[in-house]
C-alpha cells in the first residue's frame, strides 16, 4: 500500500491563483500537501488558467473545457472533471463551494473518499436570482449528504449546518501566512505613501459592499487616500455605480485586479484594511491582511466578527456608510489606535490562521476518511484551533 494519497481538488478555476480565496487555499494547501509526499492534481478551467507548463508548484494541471455562463460556469466544470476523475481513481477528491455538492458522489463510484468545503451561505448574495438561490439551498442540504465528509471554514457557517440539518462538520480555517514587500512601483504608479491611504480588496460585486467604503470615505475630511482593489467579470452595472460614487474625488483609486507582490505590497503599507463584505465565511483577503499587520475594520456579520475577533474594528453593517464614516473619523485621528491593531491583528494571524496547520488538519482528514495509519508527523494530537 502507497504511504503517500493520491489528492485530486476540484471546483474552483484553478492555480496559479488569480480570482478569490478559494483559488489561493489550493494553491497554498496543494503545494504543501506536495511537500510531504503527496500527489495532487488540480483541475483547472481552461479558457480562465493561461498557465502553459503542465506543473505548478509540484502540482499537476489538469485543464478542462466548460461554458463560459455566469450560472453554469462552475456546475459544468465541476460535472466535466468529476466524470474525468474517474479513470484517475483518486484516493481523494477535495471539493470546494457547496454548489457543486450535487456531483461529490461521482468519484466514489470508483472508489475515490470525497470531501466538499462548503465556504460561506452563497444565497445570501444578492448576484443569484430566485431560481439559482432555492438551488443553491438545495446544493446545502446535498451537501451534507453526497460527499463523504463536507467541512466549513467558519464556525458561524458550521453553526448553521448543524442547526439547519442536524450535521456539524469540520471546522477548518483558511491560513494567512503572506510575506510583506517594502514599497515599490506600485505604490507610486498611484501615488501612494505608506500608512497614508486605507484599503479594499475583493469582488466588486454588490453582496461585498464596497459602496460603504466609497460613500463612507467621500464624507471625510482627510488627505488620506482609499484604494479599491477588484474587479468582477459579471457586475458591471455595479462597478459602474460604484466609480460613478466616487467621480470626482480625486483620493479615491481602483487598481482593478492586483495579484502576487503588487497584492502584498498595498497590502504591506496601509493605515487600515477595511472588509464591507456581508455574506460569505472566512474571508481570505482579510486574514491576509491581518498577517500583514494591517488595522482592520469589518462589517459586523458573524463571520467577520469571529475571525478578527478583538484585534480588530467593526461598523455595523445595517447603517452602511453612516456607522463606517464615523469609526473611520475617528480612528484616523489616532495613531496609536492605529498601531494597536496593527499589531494585535498580525499576532492573532499569527495564532490562529497558519498554513502548516491548515494543512495538517485536512490531511488527518483525508487519512481518516481513506482508512490509512497515519504519518509520523499527524501522530501527535492537533493543536486546539478555534477563532474565537
Amino acid at each position: 500500500m502507497r504511504d503517500h494519497l493520491k489528492i485530486a481538488m476540484l471546483g474552483t478555476r484553478g492555480i496559479p491563483a488569480s480570482y478569490s480565496g478559494f483559488e489561493t487555499c489550493v494553491e497554498q494547501l496543494g503545494q504543501r500537501l506536495v511537500q510531504r509526499g503527496h500527489e495532487v492534481s488540480v483541475y483547472c478551467r481552461r479558457h480562465h488558467i493561461h498557465f502553459d507548463e503542465p506543473y505548478y508548484k509540484g502540482m499537476r494541471l489538469l485543464k478542462l473545457p466548460t461554458v463560459t455562463s455566469k450560472y453554469g460556469d462552475t456546475i459544468v466544470h465541476a460535472l466535466v472533471s468529476s466524470l474525468h476523475a474517474l479513470a484517475e481513481k483518486f484516493d481523494v477528491g477535495l471539493y470546494f463551494i457547496a454548489g457543486n455538492s450535487p456531483v461529490t458522489w461521482i468519484p466514489r463510484l470508483c472508489g475515490t473518499r470525497t470531501v466538499l468545503n462548503v465556504d460561506g451561505l452563497d444565497w445570501k448574495r444578492e448576484k443569484w436570482p430566485p431560481a439559482a438561490k432555492a438551488y443553491i439551498r438545495l446544493a446545502e442540504r446535498l451537501a451534507a449528504w453526497l460527499p463523504n465528509a463536507f467541512l466549513t471554514d467558519s464556525l458561524a457557517v458550521q453553526r448553521y449546518y448543524q442547526e439547519r440539518f442536524g450535521h456539524r462538520p469540520p471546522y477548518i480555517p483558511y491560513g494567512s501566512e503572506v510575506t510583506s514587500e517594502p514599497p515599490g512601483r506600485v505604490l507610486a504608479a498611484h501615488g501612494l505613501k505608506p500608512r497614508c491611504y486605507v484599503l479594499f480588496v475583493g469582488r466588486l460585486v454588490p453582496e461585498n459592499c464596497a459602496h460603504h467604503l466609497v460613500a463612507a470615505f467621500r464624507r471625510l475630511d482627510t488627505s488620506m487616500k482609499c484604494v479599491i482593489v477588484g474587479d468582477a467579470p459579471y457586475a458591471a452595472d455595479y462597478i459602474h455605480k460604484l466609480k460613478s460614487m466616487a467621480q470626482g474625488d480625486e483620493r479615491i483609486i481602483f487598481t482593478g485586479y492586483v495579484f502576487g507582490r503588487g497584492y502584498r505590497e498595498l497590502g504591506s503599507h496601509a493605515a487600515a484594511f477595511v472588509e464591507t463584505s456581508g455574506v460569505g465565511g472566512t474571508h481570505p483577503a482579510l486574514i491576509e491582511a491581518m498577517a500583514l499587520g494591517n488595522c482592520v475594520i469589518v462589517n459586523d456579520t458573524p463571520e467577520n466578527l469571529e475571525t478578527v475577533a478583538a484585534a480588530g474594528l467593526s461598523y455595523r453593517g445595517r447603517e452602511g456608510a453612516k456607522s463606517l464614516n464615523a469609526l473611520l473619523r475617528d480612528l484616523l485621528k489616532r495613531p496609536e489606535m492605529l498601531a494597536k491593531y496593527r499589531a494585535a491583528a498580525r499576532q492573532r494571524a499569527r495564532q490562529v490562521f497558519r498554513w502548516d496547520r491548515v494543512t495538517d488538519a485536512y490531511e488527518r482528514l483525508f487519512y481518516e476518511l481513506c482508512r490509512r495509519p497515519l504519518p509520523p508527523w499527524l501522530q501527535q494530537p492537533p493543536e486546539h484551533s478555534d477563532a474565537s
